[in-house]
């Protein structure tokens, strides 16, 4: 049996150029895939990795072909244009994958307005309106699919007492899964949610969470990557309406030794960061 793949199918990224989102970029690049690298940093930053530019260099290096667009997914106008570059240079899409996001680990009054803001216009809003432009090209595609990055509707306090605000602004990318999926069932739409069960090496761990020394206790971004890769190539109208887990949706492709995805060969499960909302 041959096995599944993205070749020549089309995914729209947003936040692509670095983490989690490239990583699932370049798992497709490598399956022959189209890929737009839809995000803000279009010049390098001291403090972040990687741009739009090279994100879409080492896709193409991958066996992909890239199309660069400086997005900001809380501008409608912006958002339009990426998606009508996206069917001039591909005609098509299949594939959206919501993966920008804004975080601010902080309580009520720690939390200016701004970061509120910030956090429930690229997270939920952002992702509802990239939704929205993507269903009418997605309905064209044999096996189309969204996929957010975010976690289940989990809504035990202990979730919420510490980041209110943050877990908001998640949990709205969530409720568009739970929303949408059963909104677009009949039209043949997954949408589906992905999540790790243990912290990620990406920046924001290392920025937020304890430097050098968490990232030592995460997991890398092929793990989501891979996992990605799976519930993207299932069959649309089969796998709609999903929270899943990275360890999950592994162990259903049949991996069962997930120690190759530490950051620090060796460790011990037990000795993993465990992520949020779980």
């Amino acid at each position: 049996m041959t096995a599944p793949t993205l070749k020549d199918k089309t995914l729209f990224i947003t936040g692509a150029s670095r983490g989690i989102g490239k990583a699932i970029a370049l798992r497709a690049a490598r399956d022959g895939a189209n890929v737009v690298i839809a995000a803000k940093t279009a010049e390098p930053n001291a403090k972040l990795e990687g741009t739009i530019y090279s994100a879409a260099e080492e896709v193409e290096a991958a066996g992909g072909r890239a199309l660069a667009c400086v997005v900001d997914v809380r501008d409608e106008g912006s958002v339009q244009g990426a998606f009508e570059a996206c069917m001039a240079r591909f005609g098509g899409l299949d594939i959206l994958i919501n993966n920008a996001s804004a975080i601010s680990l902080t309580p009520t009054l720690a939390t200016e307005m701004k970061r509120f803001d910030l956090m429930h216009q690229v997270n939920t809003r952002g992702t509802f309106l990239c939704s929205q432009r993507a269903l009418p090209h997605l309905y064209k595609s044999s096996n189309p699919h969204i996929l957010n990055l975010s976690p289940p509707l989990n809504m035990e306090p202990r979730w919420f007492a510490h980041h209110v605000a943050y877990t908001m602004a998640k949990y709205g990318m969530s409720m568009c899964v739970l929303g949408m999926a059963e909104e677009q069932r009949k039209r043949g739409v997954a949408v589906n949610a992905l999540w790790p069960r243990t912290a990620i090496a990406t920046a924001a761990v290392q920025n937020l969470l304890g430097g050098e020394a968490s990232i030592a206790r995460c997991r890398t971004v092929e793990i989501m990557a891979d996992a990605a890769h799976w519930v993207l190539t299932q069959d649309a109208k089969a796998t709609t309406g999903n929270f899943f887990v990275d360890e999950e949706v592994l162990r259903l492709a049949g991996v069962e030794d997930l120690s190759g995805y530490a950051v620090v060969p060796g460790t011990p499960d037990e000795a993993l960061l465990p992520d949020f909302f779980l």
